[in-house]
């Protein structure tokens, strides 16, 4: 059996509700704690450990726990708006831990999902559209400039690149996807190049799916979110871009969060993590950094 599925609950075989079906009720994300939750000896988190201290816009508005990710060790009854990490609709939990990245060494550069490196170490891969902010994103999460190669021309990552943070885990660099101005022979063969990475990793503990913030939402994100749904794929979105505003080129980042956010309330049956981010001020980093320890601490006891 994968190891992913130590993370995933039964009820979320089927991630996304089938488009011809009426939206189901929003419940609480528990990633497949229903044994966790009800087990009475698991401590509850202390309200705003780890939280940092960054300035970030506040938690949504309304306070709808049906709408929450609910992390390892937390009853939802218990949650508190203070237990939100800001910026996000992730709840901190007692499985949070040391999010400090000490240190970054690039291990391979892989053609093929076959040829990744071999280890028992938890790995999260980073996956978005071409263009958006995904090698920015890696080198602000590191506080390094050259980790992650970024260029002027969107798409210029074309292999499995393997990151090893702090000797412990792993940031894995997945191509972008659907930049309409690559040359049709250079784009990603997604079925059978990246798809096979996910299908068959066990190390995998989640995909980091980036979306664009700046822009309304675009399917292609929407196709990839559902495809990763569909196969039982653990997912975080991670919004980028939150600190941009294109002026005259219609709605702002605020605005487009909602539509998604939307998008995920009526087609998701149980709701998936996501996080706001910045890789210009930093926004979010610290919050996106704690949510990962705390998913990589459950998959790796």
């Amino acid at each position: 059996m994968l190891l992913r599925n130590r993370l995933l609950s039964p009820q979320i075989t089927s991630f996304l509700s089938p488009s011809s079906s009426p939206p189901l009720k929003a419940q609480p994300f528990t990633l497949s704690f229903r044994t966790l939750i009800s087990n009475p000896t698991f401590r509850n988190p202390t309200p705003n450990r780890h939280v940092s201290a960054s300035k970030a816009t506040a938690n949504p508005a309304i306070f709808d726990k049906t709408l929450l990710f609910i992390p390892p060790g937390v009853d939802p009854a218990e949650v508190t708006e203070n237990m939100v990490l800001s910026g996000s609709n992730i709840v901190l939990g007692p499985y949070a831990g040391d999010a400090k990245i000490k240190e970054v060494e690039f291990v391979k550069s892989s053609a093929r999902a076959k040829d990744c490196p071999k280890h028992d170490r938890p790995e999260f891969a980073i996956l978005g559209r071409s263009n958006v902010g995904k090698s920015s994103l890696i080198n602000a999460l590191v506080r390094k400039k050259d980790v992650a190669l970024t260029s002027k021309k969107p798409g210029k990552t074309k292999l499995i690149n393997h990151f090893l943070v702090n000797k412990s885990w792993y940031f894995v660099d997945l191509p972008g996807y659907g930049f309409a101005k690559a040359p049709e022979a250079a784009r990603m063969d997604w079925s059978a190049f990246t798809k096979g990475f996910f299908l068959n990793r066990d190390t995998l503990v989640a995909v980091l799916l980036l979306v664009d913030a700046s822009v309304p939402p675009q399917k292609i994100d929407l196709d990839c979110a559902n495809w990763l749904g569909r196969n039982n794929i653990p997912m975080t979105f991670v919004f980028t871009k939150c600190d941009k505003m294109k002026a005259g080129k219609g709605k702002r980042p605020d605005e487009n969060l909602r539509d998604f956010q939307q998008f995920i309330r009526e087609n998701y049956r149980v709701q998936p993590a996501w996080i706001m981010t910045s890789s210009v001020t930093g926004f979010g980093r610290d919050e996106l950094l704690l949510h990962m320890s705390q998913l990589r601490n459950y998959w790796d006891q």
